[in-house]
């Protein structure tokens, strides 16, 4: 992430109270985890600290995220959009809480009757690759009938790493093959089939992306 000069700062449309909207994002699976309102104040003790304050209207003053509850926001990242006026923070949440109810995030709610929120909250949508390792999640801990999912899980190891094997391989045929929409498809089944493997071993798709997030910028190999 590169600092903010004060001519960047210069850039943004705040409104006529000297405030801005900001939209917080993760930073591993780009759910939209909250928005709240900064001002300058507050946009440079962010940067000074490395972890997001807002500016509070209800009580007219700097509010540092997760002081007290203790999830706070590391910056990971900040931009502005084409109008200047919103702010998209890039953040990491600590303990994946980031709504006062409890919820991973404050949009939950996709029902004519609101729900309160709380750790059994709906999550919020995200990258395909983290949605398609929920449904297989959910397989995992409440099988359907009927379920090619379940049928591989239920096959254990020796049913998942064989497709994996099958699928790996058509992967390379396809590559050699030089199809793009073949090396397209079969890419993805060779992430699901993964993906499955994962959900078996218990091993979070998020640890994976943490893992490719933290090789981003490391020394190149030779």
């Amino acid at each position: 992430m590169h600092p903010l000069s004060p001519a960047f700062m210069d850039q943004l449309r705040f409104t006529e109270a000297g405030l801005i909207p900001a939209v917080a994002q993760d930073w591993l699976d780009g759910a939209v985890l909250m928005v709240a309102w900064m001002n300058r104040e507050s946009i440079e003790k962010t940067l000074q600290s490395g972890e997001v304050h807002y500016w509070s209207r209800s009580r007219a003053e700097l509010w540092h995220k997760g002081a007290t509850s203790g999830h706070t926001q590391i910056l990971r990242g900040i931009r502005y959009d084409c109008d200047a006026d919103v702010l998209l923070l890039n953040i990491e949440q600590t303990g994946d809480v980031a709504c006062h109810t409890g919820a991973r995030s404050c949009f939950y709610e996709d029902d004519d009757n609101p729900t309160g929120g709380g750790v059994d909250a709906l999550p919020p949508p995200a990258d395909a690759c983290t949605e398609l390792y929920r449904v297989i999640w959910e397989r995992k801990n409440k099988p359907e009938q009927g379920s090619y999912t379940n049928k591989l899980l239920q096959g254990g190891d020796n049913s998942i790493l064989k497709k994996i094997g099958e699928e790996g391989a058509e992967f390379v045929m396809a590559c050699k093959d030089d199809n793009a929409k073949e090396i397209a498809g079969e890419a993805a089944d060779l992430i699901f089939h993964m993906q499955v493997a994962l959900a078996h071993h218990g091993v979070p798709w998020r640890d994976v992306q943490a893992v490719l997030a933290a090789r981003r910028g490391a020394p190149r190999r030779h």
